[in-house]
């Protein structure tokens, strides 16, 4: 018996539907990565973990951060996170995915209601099936539907707190949350939980997000990560101090995993900084939005736009898309082609990221690019 075949079948059958993953190489001009304000690789961020390294910070925490894994370095980066994003309080976590996981089966109890965003991060999915409340979506976007699935909770006789969980700006549509909106219909139920992981560093005051201004809250819980825009590894957890006092003695991938890489907290605080001093990062990107917005809607005014970073062009079925992704990524422009199941069914796409690692001029020429090759489709 072939221990194996089951394994095989089921590659097989990706490959088959053309959604066969792989792992590739970085080639062509960064228009694929989150790292937005080109960060990871700038002079200041290795400067200060440098500095970090000579002054005899360790490479690794060696432990959790109940043990001795609790290091200066996190501690501090997470006071100074706190202040700058407007939170009560921070924790670190070794990244967005299991922050998100983490918060979500930890903070909404028994008797709650998780309620997601249908196009939510699959940590948010995974955090749901794992967690202690009930779950239910509503239609993205849609306020007005989740109001209807609350107000059918409340009717059915539930008393406890609705978690709405929802990305400020969505990792694959590129499109912002209603969280105003939002935010008046957690008041009336419960707690808001906002994923800023495409936002931190992009918008909102030098780069404090899109829900900077609801930051403080004691119903308002916030994921920062530090692996995009602010171009290092991990997240943090903004929210209540009693909140953050409860993830500490209650959640499990907190207690149970080793801290973060205390270099990682050095990178972050210098990120901060350079948010502060270095405001042209924020306002060049924007200039590289606006412009290929303006290039794509005069050359493919079919095809419709997010407004911001992040740029779906949706091909549909999964072979045409990693085709064409091919053919633009033959032409110097690293693009992805992104498929289910990351994204829904019938709508497979190519994924343009843009960042401080191409220049205005590579961007327009992007957009020339995809003029020219979409027909080929």
């Amino acid at each position: 018996m072939d221990r194996l075949t089951i394994y095989r079948r089921d590659l097989q059958g990706l490959a088959g539907d053309a959604r066969l993953r792989s792992l590739a190489e970085r080639r062509g001009i960064d228009f694929s990565s989150n790292d937005y304000l080109g960060l990871a690789q700038s002079n200041r961020m290795r400067a200060a973990v440098v500095r970090a390294l000579d002054a005899g910070v360790p490479v690794g925490a060696a432990g959790s951060r109940l043990l001795r894994g609790n290091t200066d370095q996190q501690a501090g980066f997470e006071d100074a996170a706190a202040r700058f994003f407007g939170a009560e309080a921070a924790l670190g976590f070794g990244g967005g995915y299991v922050a998100n996981f983490a918060v979500i089966t930890t903070l909404p109890q028994r008797g709650d209601l998780l309620l997601m965003d249908a196009l939510a991060h699959a940590s948010t999915h995974e955090g749901a099936r794992a967690g202690r409340a009930e779950v239910a979506s509503f239609r993205h976007g849609d306020v007005g539907h989740a109001e209807d699935v609350i107000t059918a909770w409340r009717r059915a006789g539930n008393t406890g707190a609705v978690w709405i969980a929802v990305e400020s700006l969505y990792s694959m549509d590129g499109d912002r949350a209603p969280l105003d909106d939002l935010m008046r219909l957690a008041d009336a139920h419960g707690f808001l939980l906002i994923d800023e992981a495409h936002a931190t560093g992009v918008f909102g005051p030098r780069g404090r997000g899109l829900a900077h201004h609801l930051e403080g809250r004691d119903n308002v819980v916030t994921l920062h990560t530090l692996g995009k825009a602010l171009g290092g590894s991990g997240a943090l957890i903004c929210g209540a101090r009693v909140l953050i006092d409860f993830l500490v003695n209650r959640c499990r991938p907190f207690i149970f995993a080793t801290a973060p890489s205390p270099l990682m907290a050095a990178a972050g605080l210098e990120a901060l900084a350079v948010l502060q001093d270095e405001p042209w990062r924020q306002a060049t990107l924007a200039g590289h939005v606006t412009a290929f917005h303006d290039q794509m809607a005069r050359r493919l005014p079919q095809v419709p736009l997010s407004g911001s970073q992040i740029v779906p062009l949706i091909v549909g079925p999964n072979a045409e898309t990693m085709a064409l992704a091919a053919q633009v990524q033959a032409r110097g422009f690293d693009v992805r082609g992104i498929r289910p199941p990351t994204v829904p069914e019938g709508t497979s796409r190519l994924r343009v990221s843009l960042t401080l690692n191409a220049t205005r001029a590579d961007v327009l020429r992007l957009a020339e690019t995809l003029e020219d090759l979409w027909p080929d489709l």
